[in-house]
C-alpha cells in the first residue's frame, strides 16, 4: 500500500470515523454506561477503512494489546528492541518489523507502549527523520507530561500528530480489552485515535490537550499506590488478629472499602501468591517518581503518595523490583519476621 498524504489519509479515515462515532453518540443518548465500548467485530463491520497501525513495545501490555488489535482485524505491523518478543509476535502470525524504518513506512497510525521516558525519548530521536505528514503517533506509555510535551512537538516539526494514551487496567484488563484510557490531544487526533483505541478499552475520556493524558494517569497511580500499600496493611492486620486475610476481598466487596485492586491484590497477598507478575513494582515507583516531579511543579501536597514512594522503594532496593505489586504484603510480615516498616 503506498504512502498516503497527510490530506489522502484523513480523506480516507473520514468514512470509518462517522461510522463508528455515529454508534458512540447513539449510545451517549441512551445513557448507557458503556458508550465507548465497541466490540473488536463491530468495528470491522462498521468501518470502511482500517488506518495500518505499527506497534512499538512488545512488554507485559503491550503484547497483549497487539493480540486484541489483530483479532479485530488491524492491518497491524510490530517491532521491538529485543527479538525474542518479536519472534513470539512472529510465532502469533503479527508481521513483524526488522527495523523502526520499515515500520514507519508501513504505518498510518504508529502506537508506542514503551517502559519509560528515556526509552520513549529513544524511540522518538529515532522516529524524527522517518516520519511524513498526516502521521498519528499514540502513546500509551506511563511517562511525565514534560517529555510528553516534547515529544509532541519535536514530531510535530515532520507534520505528525500526538495523542498520549496512557491505560489504566493492567495486564488482566489489556488482555480482555477492558482498559480505561486517558487521552490528551486535539478532538480530531483523539477521535481519529478511538478507532484502534476501541479495541483495547471500554472507555477512552478526553482529558483536554497533549500532555493532559499522563497527568490523569499520575493522579490514577497516586491512588493506586496508596490503595495497594494500604490492602497490605488490611491483610496484615487481620492476619495478626487471626483472621483469615483470603476472606477480606469477598467480605468488603460492595461496600466503602471495594476497589478492583482489593479485588485482585487482597487475595493474590493472602495467598503469598506473587506469580505471574501482572504489575511490577518498578513500574509503580517510577509513576510515584513522576508523581512527585509533577507536584513540585504545581506545588501540590502529596504527602500520603511519598509516603508510599518510600515504602515502595524500601521493597523494591530489598530485590523485589521487579516483583509484582502484591508483593509489598512482604513488608508487613507478623512480628516474627525482621522487614516490617516502621
Amino acid at each position: 500500500m503506498p504512502a498516503l498524504s497527510g490530506n489522502a489519509t484523513a480523506a480516507r479515515f473520514c468514512t470509518c470515523r462517522r461510522a463508528v462515532f455515529s454508534c458512540h453518540h447513539r449510545k451517549a443518548r441512551r445513557g448507557n454506561d458503556q458508550t465507548n465500548r465497541i466490540s473488536p467485530s463491530s468495528i470491522v463491520r462498521r468501518a470502511s477503512f482500517m488506518e495500518r497501525i505499527g506497534f512499538i513495545g512488545l512488554g507485559l501490555m503491550g503484547l497483549p494489546m497487539c493480540r486484541r488489535l489483530q483479532a479485530a482485524g488491524f492491518p497491524l505491523t510490530v517491532w521491538n528492541r529485543s527479538p525474542d518478543k518479536l519472534e513470539q509476535a512472529r510465532a502469533e502470525g503479527m508481521s513483524a518489523s526488522t527495523s523502526l524504518a520499515e515500520l514507519a513506512g508501513a504505518s498510518d497510525i504508529i502506537m508506542l507502549c514503551i517502559a519509560d521516558a528515556a526509552a520513549v525519548q529513544s524511540v522518538v530521536a529515532q522516529l524524527h527523520p522517518l516520519l511524513r505528514a498526516g502521521q498519528l503517533i499514540i502513546d500509551l506509555s506511563s511517562i511525565d507530561p514534560d517529555t510528553t510535551r516534547r515529544c509532541a512537538e519535536q514530531l510535530g516539526q515532520q507534520g505528525a500528530s500526538w495523542v498520549d494514551a496512557p491505560v489504566s487496567g493492567g495486564v488482566r484488563g489489556a488482555e480482555q480489552g477492558t482498559l480505561v484510557i486517558m487521552a490528551g490531544g486535539s478532538e480530531a487526533d483523539i477521535q481519529r485515535a478511538s478507532l484502534p483505541l476501541q479495541a483495547l478499552s471500554q472507555r477512552i475520556t478526553r482529558m483536554g490537550d497533549v500532555g493532559s493524558g499522563q497527568v490523569t494517569k499520575i493522579c490514577n497511580q497516586l491512588v493506586v499506590a496508596a490503595n495497594a500499600m494500604l490492602i497490605a496493611e488490611a491483610v496484615a492486620l487481620a492476619e495478626n488478629n487471626g483472621v483469615d486475610a483470603s476472606l477480606l476481598a469477598p467480605a468488603l466487596a460492595g461496600g466503602f472499602a471495594d476497589s478492583l485492586p482489593l479485588q485482585i491484590l487482597a487475595p493474590r497477598m493472602a495467598a503469598r501468591q506473587a506469580e505471574p507478575v501482572q504489575w511490577k513494582v518498578a513500574t509503580l515507583l517510577k509513576d510515584l517518581d513522576n508523581a512527585g516531579q509533577l507536584s513540585k511543579q504545581s506545588q501540590s501536597a502529596t504527602p500520603l503518595a511519598a509516603l508510599a514512594s518510600q515504602l515502595m522503594r524500601l521493597h523494591a532496593a530489598q530485590g523485589h523490583a521487579t516483583a509484582d505489586l502484591s508483593s509489598v504484603i512482604n513488608l508487613y510480615q507478623d512480628h516474627h519476621q525482621e522487614t516490617r516498616p516502621c
